[in-house]
């Protein structure tokens, strides 16, 4: 990725300029939802180097914290996501990523990372598994 041009907020909001805004850590969130099924499949964090890759290549990466590395989604599964299209929201710190899975995306094995709901009960919060 390129240096950020700096944008006033009317051309960061309303211009063509793609110019990421990355946090302090230099990290963006990515959304991503099922071309077909609209249904959120993961929310993970890019880097620039993530991003660039994602873009250069069509296949979802990502910035793992835990790991301290880059990684592409699938790398070792191989349900990788590919990228239908790529959407910024109106400041440009956060991205949509429309893309089509090649298998389950949750490392659980799970079609979506959101796979449980919180119940709230008398008892207490529960989590209940979403039927899919």
């Amino acid at each position: 990725m390129t240096q950020t041009p700096e944008l006033t907020t009317e051309e960061r909001e309303g211009g063509a300029v793609f110019a990421p805004r990355f946090d302090d850590k230099g990290l963006l969130t990515a959304v991503v939802v099922d071309k077909v099924s609209k249904a959120v499949l993961v929310v993970a964090h890019m880097n620039a180097e993530a991003l660039a890759a994602t873009l250069e290549t069509g296949r979802v990466h990502f910035w793992s914290r835990s790991r301290g590395r880059l990684w592409m989604k699938g790398e070792s599964s191989g349900h990788i996501l590919a990228v239908e299209e790529v959407r910024v929201d109106c400041d440009q710190d956060a991205l949509l990523i429309i893309a089509t899975p090649a298998g389950p995306t949750c490392h659980t094995g799970a079609v979506s990372c959101f796979y449980r709901s919180v119940d709230v009960g008398e008892g207490g919060h529960v989590l209940v598994k979403v039927k899919t």
